[in-house]
Order: structure tokens, then sequence, then C-alpha cells
């Protein structure tokens, strides 16, 4: 499917699928911004001071993420909190690398997955190809922790992994070329979706959610985030935890 195609799929499609559906996903992110800035300071003071001071310099959340409150919001103050940065991250910056649903350069997207295990498998994939993409560190092993958390995700949305799409299956699993799925984002954006869940690739069997909008997303509660241990070498990734592991050979 070339980048000027138009879509593999009858127009009717979308708006024929569309319903609203929910999923608690986890997601993992890397751990290390608290123990970087912990360097710098000598009281918990002073730590929420440069928390609040680097949260203040991090880019807005674009108006078309963040949308106008609503009536109920403008009269429950309490429902106007920002959004946890673990869910709004994603949300604020515009990356130069594509991802599955994403082109380089647009709108963020915040990518969970239904299982523990199929989100571990999308941060070792990923911790992989930095390693194995990078010269200086191929011949050499990356240690780095992660935190893991769920959310549930709320809104209109279509299941690729469910008739009709699925008949269009090698579109969505592509290893590296997106070039169909940043297509169906697109559309899928303009049809006021929320969120797409799909198969998971780097974790075969499992499903993956990606959000387009922060409005979609809140925090499971109790909110108890898991801590992973991640080694990565150009063979193998580990991902252990007291007495759980995962490994995935990617190579």
């Amino acid at each position: 499917m070339s980048a000027d195609a138009g879509p593999a799929w009858p127009a009717a499609w979308l708006a024929d699928t569309v319903q609203p559906r929910s999923s608690l996903l986890w997601r993992g992110v890397e751990a290390q911004h608290i123990v970087a800035t912990m360097r710098l300071v000598d009281t918990l003071e002073e730590q929420a001071v440069l928390e609040r001071l680097l949260e203040d310099s991090k880019p807005a959340l674009p108006g078309a993420v963040a949308g106008p409150a609503s009536a109920a919001a403008r009269t429950a103050p309490e429902a106007q909190a920002p959004a946890h940065y673990l869910l709004a991250t994603p949300f604020r910056y515009r990356n130069p690398f594509p991802s599955r649903f994403r082109r380089p350069h647009h709108a963020g997207i915040w990518y969970g997955a239904e299982t523990l295990r199929a989100a571990a498998a999308e941060v070792a994939y990923w911790r992989w190809r930095f390693l194995v993409d990078s010269e200086g560190l191929r011949g050499g092993e990356l240690h780095t922790e992660h935190s893991f958390f769920q959310a549930r995700v709320a809104g209109p949305a279509i299941d690729l992994s469910a008739p009709p799409w699925d008949s269009l299956a090698p579109l969505w699993t592509q290893d590296r070329d997106y070039t169909g799925t940043h297509t169906l984002a697109d559309a899928a954006r303009a049809a006021g979706l929320h969120w797409l869940r799909y198969a998971s690739v780097r974790e075969p069997g499992a499903h993956c959610g990606a959000v387009f909008t922060v409005q979609a997303l809140a925090l499971h509660a109790p909110h108890w985030p898991q801590t992973w241990h991640c080694k990565t070498t150009a063979h193998n990734v580990w991902l252990v935890r007291e007495e759980q592991g995962f490994a995935w050979n990617f190579a």
C-alpha cells in the first residue's frame, strides 16, 4: 500500500463498526525520572518543588486533545484536574519517529495492552530495537527499570481483530511498514474515534489499544504501579520482578 494510496477498506466499514468500548490496559514506562531528580536535591520539599518546575516546563496538552471543558466540568472544579502525567505524557510531544498508528511529528498516541505480558513485550521489543539500531551499543547490554500500571480506556472505537477488519490483518500487523495503520488512524481520528483495539504483533494472541485522546483514559484504582527490571542484549531481553519473569528473543 503506497503512501498515496487510498484506504484499502470500504468506507462503510468505519461507520458500521464503531461502538462504545471499554478495556483495562497495561502500559510500561521507563522509571528513571524520579531517580534523576533525586540526585539534585537534599529534601522531600526540594524534590516536590523540582518536580513542579519540570512539570510546568513541559508542553501543554494540545487543545484538540485537552478539549474545552464540558458544561458539567465547568460546574465541577474537581473534574477539571489535569490528567495524570502517566496518561498525559504521550499527548504532549510530537515524536519525529513513527509508531504503529502515529505518523512522524503527528499528535501523540497512548499505547497499552490488555495483558501485562503483552505490555512488557512492547517495552522489551523497543529496548531491543534501541540497542541493535545503535552501533555503539550493539555489542553490549542495557539495564533499565520500568513502571507498569493499568488505565481504563472508554469511548467510541473499532476492533481490528474482529470482522470485517480482521480480513485485512496483514495491514495491521506489519513489523515495520506502518503505511496502512497510519491511513486508518487518520480516518479514525477524523471520524471522532477515541481508540482502536488491535492484535498484538509482539505477543501473538494478545490485544493492544491505541488511544487518541487523554479524555478517554482514567487511571485504574487503586493505582499501584509495578516496578520491573529489564536487561537487553542483541539476542535476548529479560524483564523480572520478584519471582516473576518474562523473556524474548526478537533476533
